[in-house]
């Protein structure tokens, strides 16, 4: 089918007081592993293409892009591709033509003023592009190797009066907010502060994303769902699930030499992954 478009699936997420699913991709396996395990539980779901998954792929966009959108509108189930943790202009400018429907742009590391003004003109140019554009206020940390955020510490969280004030002056269309969840971790043991979460809930008028979602147990996403959050970001969940398997097949056949027969072990590993997490974002 056509590609989806990330704001009318989030969009669908919040009238059904639920939760769209945007899993990260990197490799080729990614894609299809994503796209299987949301056909398996019949959901829609986005894959997202960070910034440092381009830097990865020697800078270029395109090639995981397309790859990506090749393998969506083959999908039984709809797809929406993101342009995720945008920081470079160049980058950002790129996502029209590369068949993303919408992007989050990243100056969170910046000042409150710095951040609003790069957001609201990164905001002026997407949605004069059609795009669905989200952004991050308060510090989610832990991306793209940056030294880990104590998601306690004072300053780290979003503030629902300033977050209302980021919104109405950026016009963006979804706001990531920091709740105690933070990138790449590789335990399920952060504690999210729910009481935050309906402040926010009650002070914006856009849907709210959670990132960091790899390392939230089970009860704390349907919370977060259940207090508000219409998209949740995974994507160290799928390389911990990957890898693993990897692990374990090559420790039982140190002699495998054809990637096929531990790629698809670890493929198939980050179909269960996304199955059951698009599970449990659904209750």
């Amino acid at each position: 089918m056509p590609l989806a478009a990330t704001g009318e699936l989030v969009a669908a997420a919040v009238e059904a007081r639920s939760a769209v699913a945007a899993f990260n991709i990197i490799t080729l396996e990614h894609v299809e592993a994503v796209i299987a395990g949301a056909e398996s539980v019949h959901s829609a779901v986005v894959l997202q293409v960070s910034e440092n998954a381009v830097k990865f792929r020697y800078g270029r966009l395109l090639p995981l892009a397309r790859a990506a959108a090749a393998a969506a509108e083959r999908a039984a189930v709809p797809v929406a591709l993101h342009l995720d943790h945008v920081q470079s202009d160049d980058l950002l400018r790129q996502a029209a033509g590369a068949g993303f429907s919408s992007v989050m742009y990243d100056a969170a590391r910046l000042p409150y003023e710095e951040n609003l003004a790069a957001t609201r003109s990164a905001a002026d140019w997407a949605h004069a592009q059609g795009l669905w554009i989200e952004a991050e206020l308060g510090q989610v940390g832990g991306k793209g190797g940056e030294p880990a955020l104590d998601a306690h510490a004072p300053g780290a969280r979003t503030d629902p009066a300033e977050a209302r004030a980021f919104v109405a002056d950026s016009g963006v269309d979804g706001l990531a907010v920091a709740i105690g969840s933070s990138h790449a971790m590789t335990t399920r043991t952060a504690a999210l502060d729910h009481e935050l979460l309906k402040r926010l809930t009650t002070a914006l008028d856009v849907p709210l994303v959670l990132h960091g979602s790899s390392g939230v147990p089970d009860d704390e996403l349907k919370a977060a769902v259940a207090g508000g959050i219409a998209k949740v970001n995974v994507g160290t969940a799928l390389n911990i699930a990957m890898t693993g398997a990897i692990r374990e097949f090559l420790a039982a056949h140190p002699e495998a030499v054809d990637s096929r027969k531990y790629l698809s072990v670890g493929r198939e590993a980050m179909v269960r992954t996304v199955a059951r997490l698009i599970g449990v974002l659904r209750g």
